[in-house]
């Protein structure tokens, strides 16, 4: 346990620019303080089985910092959320080494149906600010989702998906549409294709006025 907080702690510092020393990192990063007490409830959760308890320091964790993580998700070591308002981690939600969520992300379910109902995001993984990725699918390794993105299908590693509902733009390193690697900086491919639609429609709608007075 005290080898995993040391790498939380290591993880802020790895990717967070702004953090400058241990202190402030202890006592001002809600994301480690929310990871940290779900380190205490899960083991209450699941190795103790006092339920209660874990929900209620859960609950505290969510009304300190504002991320919610139920007691029974599993999460590896150096996990980072950056900044964190907003985030939701649901109780069979399965997260991996050194992921990294941005603020306001769920990893939720999509309806009342029982077992593993919720993502497994595997190691390496970023998830970018607003994006939703729901249900029992799998972020592959090292893979993005790029922010406000809704993710209901898996995505294979080493991928990058952006947009609603989320399509893979870039697969092993190949582009499968132009894109920047910056999770802030994502293209949707579904927006691309209606903005050229919409330029080809202005292109025709003047020509055929050109037409219309030459004739």
């Amino acid at each position: 346990m005290f080898k995993t907080i040391c790498k939380d702690i290591r993880a802020v510092f790895d990717r967070d620019p702004a953090a400058r020393n241990l202190l402030e990192v202890l006592l001002t990063y809600p994301g480690l303080h929310a990871l940290l007490m779900h380190r205490l409830a899960h083991c209450l959760h699941s190795t103790l089985k006092l339920r209660l308890l874990a929900r209620i320091i859960s609950h505290c964790a969510r009304f300190f910092t504002g991320i919610e993580i139920h007691p029974g998700a599993q999460i590896g070591s150096g996990f980072f959320i950056d900044h964190g308002m907003g985030v939701v981690i649901g109780e069979t939600a399965i997260i991996g080494d050194n992921v990294t969520l941005y603020q306001g992300v769920t990893l939720g379910g999509t309806g009342k149906e029982r077992g593993k109902r919720h993502p497994t995001v595997e190691s390496g993984a970023v998830v970018g600010a607003g994006a939703n990725v729901l249900g029992n699918i799998t972020v592959g390794k090292n893979s993005r989702v790029g922010s406000g993105s809704v993710v209901v299908d898996s995505v294979p590693e080493n991928s990058t998906v952006v947009g609603v509902p989320g399509h893979v733009v870039r697969r092993e390193g190949e582009r499968v549409a132009t894109v920047s690697l910056d999770h802030s900086d994502l293209t949707d491919p579904i927006y691309d294709t209606i903005h050229k639609l919409e330029e080809r429609i202005d292109q025709l709608e003047y020509e055929l006025e050109e037409q219309k007075q030459s004739d």
